[in-house]
């Protein structure tokens, strides 16, 4: 009999639910989404769970199980207590989104609802894991280029979450300039480098498209974020000894060929050889993977 799990995905731009079965395909209507932003509150966020969670439900089919709800959120994150303390979202520190989700899904349904909840890199690194790109890694990374940047280990077939739930939070490591990778590195990031260059356009978006149309400064900030990227993962790869390293997120996709600027400059700067062989991949799943990765939360 097939078994359900809520998935929801919490990033700087949306909140993101969808049903997904346990061999991890997303149950078609079931997904749904709602805007979070900078500006994002307690009482938004409140309105955005109920509203997302109550279209998720609607689908589950009658007399079919739900084994519980998988939680993947910006961070950090305090896995324990299940409170967010995103970076994009100033105004929603400290908001208790695993409580918010259990009471929503616990209203609709009308008994207690188990919730998983872990950060969101770590959410698509069991996705990644499970279904994706690094299936048969011994030790992998899979990370989110997008609004944020984040990431998640698995290693030896486990998931690494941490002692308080943030390992692979790659994003906010500093670089050589003192700015956090996800400073330089993330879609809004580059598109304001852009434009202290003199570009005149205004989103990842309008990169991706003046880049291809050659325009010196939007390709300028592609390879700046890929660089930037790379060698913050030979760094990784130093440290955790990796063989496979799985890259999603919407900025991912600026360029055909920004996985292969990644692996350039990761190749380049790794300090041993065993890190120079890291792989870098794109992701499998797609920008499925996260609502994947918090069901595998629960399901996994």
């Amino acid at each position: 009999m097939t078994r359900y799990a809520l998935a929801v995905d919490v990033g700087g731009t949306k909140m993101e639910t969808a049903l997904v079965t346990d061999d991890g395909v997303l149950v078609d209507g079931s997904r749904s989404r709602s805007a979070t932003g900078r500006n994002a509150t307690a009482a938004s966020l409140d309105a955005a769970v109920q509203q997302v969670v109550e279209h998720a439900l609607s689908r589950l089919p009658e007399g079919a199980e739900l084994v519980g709800a998988g939680i993947g959120s910006a961070g950090p994150i305090e896995r324990d207590s299940g409170c967010i303390f995103p970076v994009n979202m100033p105004e929603a520190l400290g908001y208790a989104l695993a409580d918010a989700v259990r009471r929503a899904a616990s209203d609709i349904l009308d008994h207690d609802v188990r919730t998983v909840f872990g950060h969101d890199g770590g959410a698509l690194a069991l996705a990644e894991a499970w279904l994706g790109s690094t299936r048969e890694a011994k030790s992998s990374l899979s990370i989110v280029v997008s609004t944020g940047v984040g990431g998640g280990f698995v290693v030896g077939g486990q998931y690494i979450a941490g002692a308080s739930g943030n390992a692979g939070h790659l994003g906010q490591v500093r670089r050589e300039s003192g700015l956090t990778l996800e400073q330089i590195a993330s879609g809004p990031a580059s598109a304001a480098w852009a434009q202290e260059q003199g570009w005149t356009g205004s989103t990842g978006e309008d990169l991706a498209r003046d880049a291809a149309s050659g325009d010196r400064i939007a390709r300028a900030a592609i390879e700046r974020s890929a660089r930037e990227v790379g060698q913050a993962l030979a760094d990784a790869a130093t440290l955790v000894d990796l063989d496979l390293i799985a890259i999603g997120g919407g900025f991912s996709r600026v360029s055909d060929d920004y996985i292969d600027l990644v692996q350039q400059a990761l190749t380049d700067s790794a300090a041993h050889d065993y890190s120079r062989r890291a792989r870098v991949v794109r992701s499998g799943l797609g920008d499925e993977g996260p609502l994947i990765g918090a069901a595998a939360l629960v399901l996994r």
